[in-house]
């Protein structure tokens, strides 16, 4: 049984953990050792405190106390003084432990295999993120990417990085920059799978080259460019750390300063109630600092190159005036005795300068007078002085009195001399002190002290003698921490005192005065590199030095420390006190400047202070039981607090506490008080209450599944939580209830977010509990802030099963009802903003697509509750839609073809009537304003239609529209949807034969309407009509053709229809055409053999060639005729936009053309023709057949028997007219060879 350590009243130690006056410069360990640390430590002495009891433990957690009264303020603060001074005499005396933990383990090692932790983000850093990834989605950044990563970029700075779940992520500590990585690996893994495949080109090429990419953007431009600087030592926590850093961590946990940690490490080191004597083995490490052999164990002196040390002096000294008349004189300088310079001119302001290498030189100066006798072999001395230059010495000229010869006449010589020293650049400071120190300058005397640097970061406090260029004795400052102290008793010279203080060493030093006091701790603590800055005291903290010191006592500094009570805290037995409440103290401060340092750690220790931990319970007997306990409480402490904690972390600390209280150890051996037992029922009572609420905010305690695996190991946690012992597994329904009811508070909790976030105005926070919802919004306001909420409930639903559907595998029912009834909660919300929408609306169909469109792709969402709902609301609208459009449809048809105009259009945006019709869906206009639509991508080949006629057009694009609208609807339920596609397939095959049969009609009106000769030229109206039938042929295969084979007849019905109007228009077309040669062959019959007529037009011919030029006869009736069908074939040939129905009218129409003049000949085989009669039929023969085989009629057709009969019987009537016939026939022949124009 371990016992609580008390202290005597009567010895009433001084309280060394005094913290009265921090608030004024700081801490510090011994508030009455001034003279030893430093001078202002003695104000934060407390007489008051030293009272109190030393041994007790505060409790840990006290409830709040009430705000004193002012007559109760002073009490209270000396409550809080006293509170404050036991708490930091715990925290001493628990370093005092650390320190023998540290300097000599005896069981434990740093590990070695611990996971090592990234480093984590902050606020500042996640908004300097946000901004790299916006500077490159605005093109800023020199990184070159397609359109695929820039949208891969876009989701996840929109989707991610904006979220606020992620802020929340960043501020719980948990967060690093290997999290933000792996969530866009994961989201361009999706992405890239879903891309097709592309030759020479693999996806893990694209998945590495973006990963880069990433990698660019994250770090940035700037940070790429600037150098790697010094790791930090937060930074080197996670790397197996060094005695002396392990000392630095400690302090920072428990909140030593510096200088109590040196010293009590000084007075650790000689404690004999410890029994034992520290060892500390430094000299390594000087040694690699210091590039030379260093042990001070041995006390051996430090020694530096000579390089180092003899650094090149200028002394510089100017002789400006003399006391007495001297006309002549030459000066000379004797230098340490070794050098003589001389000056050649004897005048006023003559300077010599000299170089040395020793910091305390002297100067000797010589004044003499010139002999002028012959036999003078040497100038005679008038006098001398003796100087000794520091670089700190006055700059100003002085006088000095020279000593003069015996013999000569002037007593009182003075000189007046300018002596400057320089100061070499290593040569930081430099002066006299007196010093006492351990291991150098062991006696109290006064030195000439040099603060040399020797390198970038090494300095030296070295002492010189006078004319030596090497030091006597000198400390390298590396560790060391200056301060000022107080004069100290028993220590003769000297007024303004100072001391460095290192683990093993402690000197101190003094000057003659404040000043130089002052500019010695600042050179030193510029050399030190130590964080805590000295403060001078304040005059009424200086004490004047005694003088009733003993002359010639030794003093002993570690006998100081221990008058002053430092034994105290080194030599209290550890059997006295309470190590688990001191290890309790210990690990939870240890905790918390874990989870504040720089690394992501979630509770995980670094591994130098598992090192610290472990020996701490080995050498001091804490139990293990009651460790993990504790680190259990302080976890869960932590959760509570919003941090981000390893459920595995907590799994093993249960794990251990509960094999302890199950007696189920392996080992087969375990213990466990009472107490632990109490407070391990509490610690699983409270982990079951915080793991539910992890639970039921998975997505704000997991967010997009990071860390990784935690929330699957909360679950697997809550298991081992509920589990009764070590060997009892839960029952299944048991965690399956558990499960569904944090589920379905976690639905509750996600869409109450989700509504706070949409900001819907007119929509409360509790809607979904059945309160009234305002109606200050108007339906189309409320519609669209429905269609975004509808957006995140889809979202969120994504995420879920991206991120979190993995760890509930086990319970895949319990999502899927954890799905419908979040959307149960939005089914409040849709369905009364569906009720306020106008009748006849068809604006909410957007939303059911979007509703629709995720449902049916999952497997447990698709025709669940909620799903059949939706299609319960929708379906009267849809039923309602379709029959209106149906009839609007109907009604354009009949006045469009009543107003048809029947003028080709290119667009469908011309000349359309204005019928009201309802609003397709997904698209931005009403159906009869079409000049300012713009059509969507699938109308480009109905778009490219450049002859159809408006109500057609108008006809063929409603109803592709309105079954393009019911197929991208994607009915989830079978039998409706295959109900509206033959309803919609019905409807346009009765819409297309309406159309056909009004074409039609209209058809055979122009065509009666229209001439019989050769001025008849196809209108444009007419092939207006033969193109809106092939669009009908065309688009009947598309808009009336189901996928199944029984419904073809209503498709085989409407192409019969299409095929038999095609074949009447186009005989219609060639009998018109027909007509017009029978009437050019009628007026050729005029000419006929025999006949009175043909006799009567011979004779005038004749006779009025003998007067007159008579025109050839024949030839304009022929160029009538071809240039009739020249153009009409040009016409059709422009106009008819399918060339296979434009051959056919030619083809026919060459066939009727044949047939009619090969039975005109054959009425006349008897006859012979008439030169006119025959030139014009070969004309019209020769340029037809020519003018069809140009417009791609085969030759087969052209030459058919008629055309050979034809041509056999013009040719003999040529060969005929060629013999009787005085003139011929002008050129005219049926060869080929003939260059006939034309």
């Amino acid at each position: 049984m371990l016992l609580n350590p008390t202290f005597s009243e009567s010895k009433k130690p001084p309280l060394l953990w005094s913290r009265s006056s921090e608030t004024s410069r700081g801490s510090s360990l011994f508030p009455q050792l001034r003279g030893v640390v430093a001078s202002r430590v003695s104000t934060m002495l407390d007489p008051s405190s030293s009272d109190e009891s030393e041994g007790e433990l505060p409790p840990e957690d006290e409830p709040p106390e009430p705000v004193p009264s002012p007559a109760d303020a002073d009490k209270t603060e000396q409550e809080r003084l006293k509170k404050e001074e036991a708490e930091r005499k715990i925290k001493l005396q628990i370093y005092v432990f650390v320190l023998r933990c540290i300097a000599y383990p005896f069981n434990a090692k740093q590990p070695t295999d611990m996971a090592r932790r990234q480093q984590k983000l902050n606020k500042q850093q996640l908004q300097v993120v946000k901004e790299r990834f916006q500077a490159f989605l605005k093109g800023e950044m020199q990184i070159v990417a397609d359109e695929a990563f820039c949208n891969a970029v876009r989701s996840y700075y929109e989707g991610f990085l904006k979220s606020e779940r992620v802020a929340r992520m960043v501020q719980s500590g948990g967060c690093s920059a290997s999290d933000f990585r792996e969530v866009f690996k994961k989201n361009i893994e999706r992405r890239v799978r879903s891309l097709p495949e592309i030759d020479g080109l693999s996806k893990e090429t694209v998945l590495s080259s973006w990963i880069t990419k990433y990698d660019a953007i994250y770090k940035g431009e700037e940070d790429q460019r600037r150098p790697q600087g010094r790791m930090p030592f937060s930074a080197v926590s996670e790397l197996i750390l060094s005695k002396e850093q392990l000392y630095e961590m400690f302090q920072q946990i428990l909140g030593i300063k510096k200088f109590e940690h040196q010293l009590l490490y000084n007075a650790l080191q000689v404690s004999a109630s410890y029994g034992l004597r520290f060892i500390f083995k430094v000299n390594d490490a000087i040694t690699e600092a210091l590039g030379f052999p260093c042990d001070f164990t041995q006390e051996k002196s430090l020694t530096f190159k000579n390089e180092e040390m003899k650094r090149a002096i200028n002394i510089s000294i100017v002789m400006l005036q003399l006391q007495s008349e001297i006309l002549l004189f030459i000066f000379f300088c004797y230098f340490l005795d070794i050098l003589t310079v001389k000056l050649c001119k004897s005048l006023w302001g003559t300077q010599g300068d000299f170089t040395t290498t020793h910091p305390l030189p002297v100067v000797k100066v010589k004044l003499f007078t010139e002999s002028t006798g012959v036999l003078a072999l040497e100038d005679k001395e008038l006098g001398r002085v003796v100087l000794h230059p520091t670089t700190n010495g006055p700059k100003m000229a002085e006088l000095h009195k020279m000593v003069v010869p015996k013999n000569s006449q002037d007593v009182d010589l003075k000189i007046k001399l300018a002596v400057r020293m320089d100061k070499p650049p290593n040569m930081k400071h430099s002066g006299y002190l007196y010093a006492l120190g351990q291991r150098v300058w062991k006696r109290w005397k006064r030195r000439y002290f040099v603060l040399v640097q020797v390198s970038q970061y090494t300095f030296a406090m070295c002492s010189f003698r006078e004319k030596k260029s090497e030091p006597h004795e000198l400390m390298q400052l590396d560790g060391y921490t200056v301060d000022y102290s107080d004069p100290q008793p028993g220590l003769q010279g000297g007024r303004a005192f100072f001391s460095a203080v290192r683990e093993g060493d402690l000197v101190v030093f003094a000057s003659n005065d404040d000043q130089d006091r002052a500019l010695w701790v600042q050179a030193m603590y510029r050399a030190t590199g130590q964080s805590y800055k000295p403060v001078a005291p304040t005059q009424n903290q200086q004490n004047c030095r005694g003088g009733n010191a003993q002359k010639d006592a030794p003093v002993s500094l570690l006998s100081m420390l221990y008058r002053q009570g430092v034994e105290e805290l080194i030599s209290a037995m550890p059997c006295n006190f309470d190590h688990a409440s001191l290890f309790f103290i210990l690990q939870k401060h240890t905790l918390i400047h874990r989870m504040n340092d720089s690394f992501s750690c979630l509770g995980w220790f670094s591994p130098g202070q598992v090192f610290v931990l472990d020996e701490y319970c080995a050498r001091y007997g804490v139990r293990g039981c009651h460790r993990h306990l504790c680190y259990l409480k302080d976890l869960m402490d932590f959760s509570d607090n919003n941090a981000l904690v390893d459920p595995t972390l907590l799994h093993y600390s249960y794990a251990f506490c509960a094999s302890h209280v199950h007696g189920n150890r392996p080992d087969g051996m375990g213990t466990v008080t009472e107490q632990e037992k109490e407070e391990f029922e509490e610690i699983r009572s409270r982990l079951l209450t915080l793991l539910e609420k992890q639970i039921t905010h998975f997505r704000y305690c997991f967010p997009f599944g990071r860390p990784e695996g935690a929330l699957k190991a909360t679950l697997s946690l809550l298991e081992r939580v509920l589990m009764k012992d070590i060997t009892t597994p839960v029952p299944p329904e048991e965690m399956r209830k558990i499960v569904q009811k944090c589920l379905e508070k976690a639905a509750l909790i996600n869409y109450s977010q989700l509504t706070e976030y949409a900001q819907i105005e007119g929509f409360s926070l509790n809607t979904f509990q059945g309160s009234t919802i305002s109606g200050q919004a108007s339906p189309e306001k409320r519609l669209e802030d429905m269609i975004r909420l509808g957006e995140l409930c889809m979202e969120v639903l994504q995420q879920n099963d991206e991120h979190h559907s993995e760890a509930f595998s086990w319970w895949p029912e319990a999502m899927g009802e954890h799905a419908e009834t979040f959307l149960s909660l939005y089914t409040v919300d849709m369905d009364a903003a569906l009720a306020v929408q106008p009748q006849d609306s068809w604006d909410s169909f957007p939303l059911f697509q979007l509703l629709n469109n995720f449902l049916r792709t999952d497997s447990h969402l698709c025709n669940g509750t909620f799903h059949k709902h939706l299609q319960d609301l929708y379906i009267p609208l849809v039923v309602r839609y379709i029959d209106l459009m149906e009839s609007s449809i109907a009604q354009s048809i009949h006045r469009g073809f009543e107003q048809e105009t029947w003028q080709s259009v290119k667009t469908i945006t011309n000349n359309l009537p204005s019928v009201p019709l309802p609003r397709v869906p997904n698209l931005p206009l009403n159906l009869p304003q079409m000049p300012s639509f713009s059509a969507p991508s699938w109308m480009g080949p109905l778009c490219d239609s450049n002859n159809g006629s408006a109500t057609s057009e108008d006809l063929f694009w409603k109803l592709d529209a309105l079954q393009m609208f019911v197929m991208d609807l994607h009915w989830p339920e079978p039998e409706f949807a295959k109900h509206l596609e033959q309803r919609l397939k019905l409807m346009a095959s009765d819409m297309m034969e309406a159309c056909v049969k009004r074409t039609k009609a209209a058809f055979d009106a122009k065509m009666q309407k229209s001439c019989r000769s050769t001025d008849f030229r196809v209108s444009l109206s007419v092939c207006t009509m033969f193109n809106v039938l092939m669009d009908a042929k065309r688009q009947c295969s598309k808009l009336c053709v189901l996928d199944q084979g029984q419904e073809q007849q209503y498709h085989s019905k409407i192409d019969v229809l299409i095929d038999e109007a095609f074949k009447e228009m186009i005989s219609s077309l060639v009998s018109k055409f027909a007509a017009v040669l029978d009437g050019v062959l009628s007026k050729l019959s005029r000419y006929d053999e025999g006949t009175f007529f043909s006799s009567i037009l011979s004779f005038t011919v004749k006779a009025a060639a003998k007067y007159v030029d008579v025109p050839k006869p024949g030839m304009d009736l022929a160029d009538t005729y071809i240039t009739f069908v020249r153009q009409n074939q040009d016409i059709l040939r422009d106009r008819v936009n399918d060339e296979m129905y434009a051959e056919k009218i030619f083809d026919q129409w060459y066939n009727s053309l044949m047939k009619a003049v090969c039975a005109w000949l054959t009425d006349r085989l008897d006859q012979q023709l008439h030169v006119y009669q025959l030139k014009t039929l070969i004309k019209i023969v020769k340029k037809s057949y020519r003018d069809f085989r140009l417009q791609g009629v085969l030759d087969g057709t052209l030459n058919n028997k008629s055309y050979e009969t034809v041509y056999n019987r013009l040719t003999i009537e040529e060969a005929t007219a060629a013999v009787s016939a005085t003139d011929g026939l002008q050129g005219i022949t049926m060869r080929d060879s003939d260059e006939e124009e034309g």
